[in-house]
C-alpha cells in the first residue's frame, strides 16, 4: 500500500484529492487540522503523531520536523536505506501534498509586523516539500497539479522520472519565491530577485544571433501570487498566425501600456473610456485615434492617418471587437488599389472568423491576439508591478509607470478648444509618456499627428514631431506641403530648459502645450506662451515627468 502525506493550510478541494487517492488504494497520513478535516469527511487517516510518537510541541511550531517523517521521504530504494527504515520503524512515503502558510498575504497587510510575519513563515511545510522533491517522491505544492497527479496515477505513471522531476523543479521554485519574500521583507529591501516560468520560447531575440530568447512569467502556480494579471502577455490568446517573436512581445507590452494610460486618463477626467485605436512601430505609437463609443471607423481612420508609411508592417491594438468591416479597413483603407497593408500584430477583445481571414498573411506573419480585458482597460488595468532592467553586473528596479494626471477644465482656455482640447491633452500625454524619452507628441481632434521620440534635446524632439506630421501628410497627399497643426496640442514629457522648443511649436500653430515645470526658464516659457496666446499647462516635474524606458 502506497502512502501519501497531506498537510494543507487551505482546505479547499483537499477531501476530493484524498478520496481519489484512497480509491486508488493509498494510505493517508496527515496532521493537526488537516487530519481532522479529512477524518470528519469520512476519510481514513493516520495522524503524524502516531508515527513519530510525539505530539506537536513548541506551540505547534514542530510537528512534522521529525526523522520518521523526513526519513520516509529522503530514503533511497537501496538495501541499506530500506534496512534502516525497517530498523527504526519509518514508513516509506510516496507522495506529499502540502501548501504553505500565506506569507505574502501577511506581508501585504498594512498592520503586518516582524513578529506576525515570522509566525506566518512556514518551516515544516518547506522541509516536507524539499525532502519530497530531493527524494523524488510525488510532490504536490500547486493546487492545479492535484488533478494532473490523479490522472497520471490512473494512467499508469507514464514517463515517471520526467514527471517527478518536473514536480520537484516547480517545488524548488515555489519555495525559492517563498524564501525570497521573507528575505526581502526582513532585509527591508536590501535583497531582491527574479523568478519565473518559461511560457514562450522565441526563435531568437531582438536580432537573429541573440539566442536563446524566452518569455518568463512570474508567480509560478503559488496561491500567494494572487489573481493573475488579465492583461499580462501570457493572458493573450494567439488565435491565428505564427508564434510571437521577442520583438512582437515587446511591441504588445508597449501597446498595452499606451492603451491602459489612454483609458485611465479618460476614465479619471471624463468617467468614460472612448473607442481607441493604436498603431505602433518598434514600440512607439506612430498612429492613435479616439472616438465616441460605437464610432469605430473614426478611431481607425485617425490611427491609420497618423503615419501610413510607418504602420505598414507595424502593430495595431484596438479596445473594441473586430468584424469584417473593421478588418477590411485596417488592410485596405488609404492604400493604393490592389495593395494590401501588411500588419505584424492585430490585438483586440475579439475577432469574427471573417476578420481573421481578411487579416491573415502568408506563413502566419500576422499574429492575431485576443484578450477581452482590453475592452474596458482603464485605471484598474494599469500595471502596478515593479519593473526590472538589466544593467551590467546587476539590475535596476523601480515602481511602474502609474501617474495619471487630473485636470481642472477651467485651466483649458476656451480659445484652445475647451473640452476637445482637454481630450487631446490626455491622448497626447498617454502616447508621449509611453514613448521612449525624450518625447514631444502632437495631437489634434483626437488624432496623433506626430510623435517625436527618443531625442537628446527638446528642440530636436519638437522638430521631429512636426517633421513626422508633415511627412505623414505628404504621404497621404503628395500635393500637401505640410500638416494642418493649427490649434493642435503638444505634450512634452519633461520641462523646457529654454523657450526655443516652445517657439518651434508655436510657430506651427500649436495652441495648447502640456509640460512639466522645474526649469530655471519656466517663467520665460510661460511669458512666451502668454504673449502668443498659447494655453500652457504645467505640473511639477517631480510628480508628472513622463520619461519612459530612458
Amino acid at each position: 500500500m502506497k502512502t501519501a502525506l497531506i498537510s494543507v493550510y487551505n482546505k479547499e478541494g483537499i477531501t476530493d484529492f484524498a478520496k481519489s487517492l484512497v480509491a486508488l488504494g493509498w494510505k493517508i497520513i496527515s496532521s493537526g487540522g488537516t487530519a481532522k478535516h479529512l477524518s470528519d469527511a469520512g476519510i481514513p487517516v493516520t495522524d503524524v503523531a502516531e508515527i513519530t510518537g510525539m505530539p506537536p510541541i513548541l506551540s505547534h511550531r514542530v510537528l512534522t520536523l521529525h526523522p520518521k517523517i523526513n526519513g520516509g521521504l529522503l530514503a533511497l530504494d537501496t538495501r541499506e536505506h530500506l534496512a534502516e527504515l525497517e530498523k527504526y520503524e519509518i514508513p516509506w512515503i510516496d507522495l506529499v501534498c502540502v501548501d504553505l502558510y500565506p506569507l505574502e498575504e501577511e506581508i501585504n497587510k498594512k498592520d503586518a509586523t516582524r513578529e506576525s510575519v515570522i509566525e506566518k513563515t512556514d518551516m515544516g511545510g518547506v522541509a516536507l516539500l524539499r525532502s519530497s522533491a530531493k527524494g523524488r517522491r510525488i510532490t504536490v505544492c500547486d493546487f492545479d497539479d492535484r488533478e494532473k497527479v490523479i490522472n497520471w496515477l490512473k494512467n499508469g505513471e507514464e514517463n515517471k522520472d520526467e514527471f517527478l522531476n518536473s514536480l520537484a523543479a516547480k517545488t524548488e521554485i515555489i519555495i525559492s519565491k517563498y524564501c525570497l519574500l521573507s528575505g526581502k521583507y526582513h532585509s527591508e529591501g536590501t535583497y531582491e530577485g527574479l523568478l519565473g516560468e518559461k511560457k514562450i520560447e522565441c526563435a531568437y531575440g531582438e536580432n537573429a544571433y541573440q539566442k536563446p530568447a524566452s518569455l518568463f512569467v512570474s508567480g509560478v502556480g503559488h496561491p500567494d501570487s494572487g489573481s493573475p494579471d488579465s492583461l499580462a502577455i501570457a493572458s493573450w490568446k494567439l488565435v491565428a498566425g505564427s508564434p510571437l517573436s521577442y520583438n512582437n512581445i515587446c511591441d504588445v507590452d508597449r501597446m498595452i501600456q499606451t492603451m491602459t494610460h489612454i483609458g485611465a486618463g479618460f476614465e479619471k477626467n471624463f468617467s468614460e473610456i472612448p473607442f481607441v485605436a493604436i498603431g505602433a512601430k518598434h514600440g512607439n505609437a506612430c498612429g492613435a485615434g479616439i472616438a465616441k463609443v460605437g464610432l469605430w471607423q473614426e478611431a481607425v481612420d485617425k490611427m491609420l492617418q497618423g503615419d501610413l508609411r510607418a504602420i505598414f508592417g507595424g502593430s495595431v491594438m484596438l479596445n473594441f471587437p473586430v468584424d469584417e468591416k473593421i478588418a477590411d479597413e485596417l488592410i485596405h483603407k488609404f492604400s493604393p488599389e490592389g495593395v494590401r497593408r501588411l500588419l505584424d500584430i492585430v490585438a483586440a477583445p475579439s475577432f469574427s472568423p471573417e476578420a481573421i481571414e481578411i487579416l491573415a498573411r502568408k506563413k502566419g506573419k500576422c499574429r492575431i491576439l485576443v484578450n477581452p480585458a482590453i475592452e474596458k482597460a482603464g485605471s484598474n488595468s494599469l500595471d502596478f508591478a515593479s519593473r526590472f532592467r538589466y544593467v551590467r553586473g546587476g539590475f535596476l528596479t523601480q515602481p511602474n509607470y502609474t501617474f495619471v494626471p487630473e485636470f481642472d477644465p477651467l485651466l483649458i482656455s476656451p480659445l484652445a478648444g475647451g473640452e476637445g482640447a482637454l481630450r487631446d491633452i490626455i491622448l497626447a500625454w498617454a502616447v508621449g509618456c509611453t514613448s521612449n524619452s525624450n518625447t514631444i507628441t502632437l495631437v489634434k481632434e483626437g488624432r496623433l499627428y506626430g510623435n517625436g521620440v527618443g531625442q537628446q534635446d527638446r528642440v530636436g524632439a519638437a522638430k521631429l514631431a512636426i517633421f513626422r506630421a508633415d511627412d505623414a501628410a505628404k504621404f497621404v497627399d503628395p500635393k500637401t506641403e505640410k500638416a494642418d497643426l493649427e490649434n493642435a496640442t503638444a505634450y512634452s514629457d519633461s520641462f523646457f530648459p529654454f523657450p526655443d522648443a516652445p517657439q518651434v511649436l508655436i510657430d506651427r500653430g500649436i495652441k495648447t502645450i502640456f509640460s512639466t515645470s522645474g526649469s530655471v526658464k519656466d517663467e520665460e516659457v510661460a511669458e512666451l506662451c502668454k504673449q502668443k496666446g498659447v494655453n500652457l499647462i504645467m505640473l511639477p516635474d517631480s510628480e508628472a515627468r513622463g520619461f519612459y524606458q530612458h
